[in-house]
């Protein structure tokens, strides 16, 4: 540490040069913080998804809908714990851009699906008592400043163009950072009676809870050839496959985001290395009265390398500070992205990739000083 006056001087030394190249690095970062963020918000449910947990749906597609009637039968399949069914309601509250997801489910069957679902007691008895009761998540509640007791209503488009009105008996919240308290719920049979006779008695899809975790993919199987040939075949996935599917449909988002975040590093690294480069060429004779002087090989080497990584690590600290301040604000598009957040690992990844893109552009002009001569170096004084 007693050469860091020595390090930052260096640094300091083209102002200017060193405040843009500090501006790109930053930028980058930024950038990699948002992108991050906005992965997360779209494939990180699954990771929250539940390892004990099965997810069943139509073969041919997911808008295709079960029988109610499929419940009973899954609840005799050896390895089957616990059952309950949601159907997508695909609502909007008063303007089609204030979309969220809600969902008719049997509050006992339900809640205890979906532990990471914390909801008081006595709002769970309430929606339990209340045929129009419905509870929703504290994100989407702070959103439209929702209180106890309000009458919400929903168009929904799919289940007949007309506004639903809710009573708003609960608020829950989340057992884990990161999980979605955007959707609401509501009850089936209140749903059941109220649609089209023609849909009564059909549901979305499954979720199932397995006594074993590890034979999953056994019950699976098991629950699909329960219904092999009937009219509604089945097909049975862990329910981060289910998530992740929806993700799909938007595309590779994990494959999306390295392909940006590589090029925009790419050119980074191009742009920092010229920097540290072009700063060891001007100081060649420097480096050079530095050797007459008696410094080594190795703290030469360690002189260019640690000005490039310190370099790296205040420009993508700042852009990862910026990246973390933007995320902690929430999801930036008003609903769309509940799970909007930047991780822990996602920071440390970001800083390792700091102190890699200080260390890959620092290198060669590190060993460019190292094997300098000194005779070469005085001669270009």
């Amino acid at each position: 540490m007693k050469f860091a006056h020595l390090i930052w001087g260096n640094l300091t030394r083209k102002k200017l040069r060193t405040t843009l190249t500090l501006l790109s690095i930053l930028v980058a970062f930024v950038l990699y913080g948002i992108l991050c963020a906005v992965k997360q918000a779209l494939i990180g449910g699954v990771e929250l998804a539940g390892a004990d947990r099965l997810v069943v749906r139509h073969k041919v597609s997911i808008i295709q809908l079960l029988p109610e009637s499929y419940q009973a039968r899954m609840e005799k399949i050896p390895g089957v714990a616990a059952v309950a069914h949601q159907t997508w309601f695909g609502g909007v509250y008063q303007d089609p851009k204030n979309f969220f997801m809600q969902s008719p489910v049997v509050p006992e069957d339900f809640m205890p699906m979906f532990p990471e679902f914390l909801l008081p007691p006595d709002q769970l008895k309430a929606w339990q008592q209340t045929r129009t009761g419905a509870i929703v998540g504290r994100n989407t509640a702070d959103r439209f400043k929702w209180k106890l007791g309000d009458k919400i209503p929903i168009m929904s488009p799919i289940w007949g163009q007309r506004n639903w009105e809710f009573d708003l008996v609960g608020i829950y919240d989340g057992a884990k950072k990161g999980t979605d308290t955007t959707p609401m719920f509501f009850r089936f049979d209140f749903f059941n009676e109220s649609r089209s006779e023609r849909a009564r008695g059909y549901v979305g899809w499954y979720a199932i809870r397995v006594k074993d975790p590890a034979a999953a993919a056994e019950v699976a199987k098991r629950v699909d050839a329960e219904f092999e040939n009937s009219p509604a075949e089945t097909r049975t996935e862990p329910e981060g496959a289910f998530v992740q599917g929806f993700a799909n449909q938007m595309g590779n988002i994990a494959l999306i985001v390295a392909s940006i975040l590589a090029a925009v590093f790419f050119t980074i690294l191009l742009v920092t290395g010229s920097t540290m480069s072009q700063a060891v060429r001007e100081r060649i004779g420097e480096l050079g009265v530095l050797k007459a002087i008696g410094f080594t090989n190795g703290q030469l080497l360690g002189f260019v390398l640690a000005e490039s990584c310190l370099l790296a690590l205040l420009g993508g600290g700042l852009g990862l500070g910026l990246a973390w301040l933007f995320a902690a604000r929430g999801d930036p598009t008003g609903g769309m992205l509940p799970l909007f957040h930047l991780s822990t690992g996602d920071l440390v990844t970001g800083v390792a990739i700091a102190l890699a893109l200080g260390l890959l552009t620092g290198i060669f002009p590190a060993l460019t000083a190292m094997r300098l001569r000194v005779a070469d170096a005085l001669r270009r004084m």
